[in-house]
């Protein structure tokens, strides 16, 4: 796979960094997304502290990414008994 040499400008500081090709896009993406969530915290609360805004835009993010885990876990549980389900039907029809 090819490796990209690129620089994502995060805060006003820029960070080196080497990815797979395929995964520049979303690497950008990421970048994006912090700068516009550092830009609506400063908006929206005033707060000017680069390492106050970059604390709140992480724990956000975590708080994101735990709902995605619940979620995930929930809809395998919810699959996990549909089968059983199946299963259970398949076998009192045989």
């Amino acid at each position: 796979m090819r490796e990209l040499s690129i620089k994502i400008k995060i805060a006003d500081r820029e960070y080196p960094m080497t990815v797979k090709a395929d995964e520049e896009e979303r690497i950008r993406k990421a970048g994006k997304l912090i700068n516009e969530r550092l830009k609506s915290y400063r908006e929206k609360f005033g707060i000017d502290d680069k390492q106050d805004l970059l604390s709140m835009v992480a724990f956000d993010a975590l708080i994101d990414r735990l709902s995605v885990e619940d979620n995930r876990q929930g809809a395998d549980e919810s699959v996990l008994n549909k089968i059983k389900s199946i299963n259970h039907l398949i076998s009192q029809s045989i």
